[in-house]
């Protein structure tokens, strides 16, 4: 095999001989269970372990009747015993293939397959509804924090990285300790006002972010979203960023903190109450 990033379409073909008998040239070769091809893509790595894994689930369901006989937990642990190993092993090798989509949908695929068993759910119902029924993190996320905690344990960028991880219900926080929104009808003029807006057309999806520190601009930022994304989650991108803003914006003089946030959203409003 021979191994080039050149983008060249050139005769790459090498006649070598062993013994007097010609050695066939190939694209990918297996090593130490990881695909290796001619340009270091690792494409062909993330179908073989995709397969290997979709393999592994017909199989369980005509064996043994997965989608009714077999029990939540049990066709949890075949997941996280069996199926998430394959996935993940090798997974610091190829992560960078997963930025294209192309490459993150045959995972996504994969897990949709296994959560529809444990759910008991209809094939219509999305891949993000399925991870959250049977409270499965989404298999390109947990890719990452793999990737995350290989890193750390070799030492390599920040030894400070966050990953996902289960807590137990004794653990999570009392809804009497959730921040209380308030609604107001009557505006009182604040020290620190952001006005926040997303919005989605035919050219594209962004969200906006203005603060004013009295009469003052502040800040002033913009960002791109991709186009997968909804209208109501920009306008939730917009609140996110302008909090994080407000974190770092100093007030001058003795004026109280005090922060108003503009926004035209419902849909946000009431999510962020429920």
């Amino acid at each position: 095999m021979l191994m080039s990033r050149r983008k060249r379409k050139e005769v790459k073909e090498i006649n070598v001989y062993l013994n007097n008998k010609p050695l066939e040239q190939v694209t990918t070769m297996k090593y130490l269970e990881i695909i290796i091809d001619n340009k270091f893509k690792f494409s062909e790595h993330i179908s073989y372990a995709a397969e290997r894994c979709t393999k592994l689930i017909h199989s369980l369901s005509k064996s043994a009747k997965v989608s009714w006989r077999f029990k939540h937990e049990a066709l949890k642990t075949i997941y996280k015993g069996a199926i998430l190993p394959l996935l993940l092993y090798g997974a610091p090798v190829c992560i960078e293939a997963m930025k294209y989509e192309y490459n993150r949908l045959k995972y996504i695929r994969m897990q949709r397959l296994m959560n529809i068993r444990m759910a008991k759910a209809f094939r219509t119902t999305s891949s993000e509804a399925l991870c959250i029924l049977v409270r499965m993190t989404p298999i390109i996320i947990k890719t990452e924090e793999a990737v995350k905690q290989y890193n750390i344990r070799k030492g390599k960028g920040s030894q400070t990285q966050l990953s996902e991880r289960e807590v137990e219900l004794k653990n999570w926080p009392h809804p009497a300790d959730a921040v209380k929104i308030i609604e107001v009808k009557e505006y009182k003029e604040q020290t620190i006002q952001a006005y926040t807006d997303g919005s989605k057309n035919e050219h594209g999806l962004g969200t906006g972010v203005v603060i004013f520190v009295g009469k003052e601009l502040d800040v002033q930022r913009e960002f791109k979203l991709d186009k997968r994304c909804s209208n109501n989650q920009a306008e939730q991108l917009a609140i996110a960023k302008a909090l994080e803003a407000i974190e770092t914006t100093d007030i001058t003089g003795n004026s109280p903190r005090t922060v108003a946030i503009f926004t035209d959203s419902r849909i946000t409003i009431n999510s962020l109450k429920n």
